[in-house]
């Protein structure tokens, strides 16, 4: 059954309604196992993936820019790059004098990421950070100007307040510049506060896209820690301690009922979830293992009603 596409806010791109997050390639999945995955996802009919020119560049021995490699590499033995939207970002720490948000450093950064990734133009490119030092008629401006070379589609914002995306938008419009047409902040059933009170009543009144990150809470939401003494089963145990609260048991209880309901997996409901909310496009979910995969592309399938979404939004609610 192919997987119906979604419009990336007002831009060109349609886009699979989850997206593949490649912090995972060249960290804890491997150059073959990457490549597998890759497959796998592009075959399920899904077509988003993103990355980053950091990334992993907090693993020791990497240098930043290894994800954008393994993907680059992919898409040359695969011969896949029209089936697919690639998103990366710029902005990030990547050695002495390379982070922000100015022209001169944007122009540099893109280059280094076309080559990595071995392609003529980047779907979607995204200001990683908001870059308080760099007037955003720079950026956007910048932006511009690679649009108008063909070498990016489509600009993005991740980690943006509602304040600065408003005023980006501003500028972009008051100089005729294109405009952010996508948001990547962190969001999930246990991370909902601050994205439904700031951020979602902007980005459903502006039509921008929403492409979530931390999307199962670093796991948690896969049911996969329910103690502390789980906490040790994986690298970003201790990240998952913050969510041992009752609230979070209460969550996973919720999510355990659903799922069972509808013979799906914890990991495949909370996915769900993100997927049925009108603001959100594409939720960014990692996997390193074919079966992982396998559970994230049944989540794209999984139809949740109106009393299960009712129910896991009980469970989260947080305390007033």
């Amino acid at each position: 059954m192919p997987t119906s596409k979604r419009k990336l806010g007002n831009s060109s791109l349609q886009v699979a309604p989850l997206m593949f997050g490649g912090n995972v390639f060249g960290w804890t999945a491997d150059e073959a196992t990457s490549f597998a995955l890759l497959d796998k996802f592009v075959d399920a009919g899904l077509n988003f993936i993103d990355t980053a020119d950091v990334y992993s560049r907090w693993v020791p021995g990497n240098h930043g820019g290894e994800s954008e490699t393994i993907i680059g590499k992919w898409l040359k033995r695969s011969g896949k790059r029209a089936q697919v939207v690639i998103a990366t970002k710029v902005g990030k720490p990547m050695g002495e004098g390379k982070s922000g948000l100015s022209r001169a450093y944007i122009r540099q950064a893109v280059e280094a990421s076309l080559t990595r990734l071995q392609t003529d133009y980047i779907d979607l490119y995204q200001s990683h950070d908001d870059d308080a030092n760099t007037p955003l008629a720079e950026t956007l401006g910048a932006y511009a100007e690679l649009i108008k070379e063909g070498k990016i589609r489509v600009i993005g914002a991740s980690n943006y307040t509602a304040e600065r995306l408003a005023e980006a938008l501003k500028v972009s419009q008051q100089n005729g510049f294109p405009s952010y047409q996508s948001l990547q902040p962190q969001y999930n059933l246990y991370d909902r506060a601050e994205y439904e009170r700031t951020l979602e009543p902007f980005v459903l009144e502006h039509d921008i896209g929403v492409i979530n990150y931390y999307s199962l809470a670093s796991g948690f939401l896969s049911g996969k820690y329910r103690s502390e003494k789980d906490l040790g089963k994986s690298a970003r145990g201790q990240k998952v301690k913050q969510y041992l609260d009752p609230r979070g048991l209460r969550i996973l209880e919720a999510l355990d009922q659903v799922a069972a309901s509808l013979g799906a997996s914890p990991a495949q409901v909370a996915l769900a979830w993100l997927i049925a909310r009108p603001s959100i496009t594409a939720p960014i979910a990692s996997a390193t293992s074919l079966a992982q995969l396998d559970d994230m592309i049944a989540a794209t399938r999984l139809q949740l009603d109106a009393a299960a979404i009712a129910q896991l939004d009980d469970a989260s609610a947080a305390a007033s």
